[in-house]
């Protein structure tokens, strides 16, 4: 085999394995606000940021109160979720300030080369 046909072959296995490693890639959270696990005043948006650009009319959150002050139990809290400008954050707004207790947020998420991934984290309110 000639030179130049290894030359050619090797070139194809290395595209062939940048375009692979590109195609397995999925959205990964960069941060959220408030941070995982954070002790913080009353917030009026949650806001969680991905590594790619979302397929917004698939993706969402939900926001739930898991304990309150002498008191246990899931209560699912009404939000607006919308994507950011750029739309690679999902900003959730509670429809009433969030009282003091812990939160989690539960979010799914599509990116625009359609993978989809899920998660959560939580925070509590002072």
């Amino acid at each position: 085999m000639s030179q130049f046909r290894y030359h050619t072959l090797g070139l194809i296995a290395a595209a062939a394995f940048v375009i692979s490693g590109a195609a397995f890639a999925h959205p990964k959270v960069i941060s959220t606000k408030p941070a995982d696990h954070a002790e913080v005043s009353t917030p009026a948006t949650i806001e969680v940021t991905f590594s790619e650009t979302l397929m917004t009319q698939l993706s969402g959150a939900d926001l739930t109160l898991t304990e309150t002050a002498g008191a246990t139990g899931a209560t699912k809290i009404e939000a607006k979720t919308a994507a950011s400008a750029d739309a690679k954050s999902l900003v959730i707004t509670p429809a009433r300030p969030l009282a003091p207790g812990a939160y989690r947020v539960d979010w799914h998420v599509v990116s625009t080369d359609t993978h989809a991934v899920k998660g959560s984290f939580s925070f509590h309110v002072k």
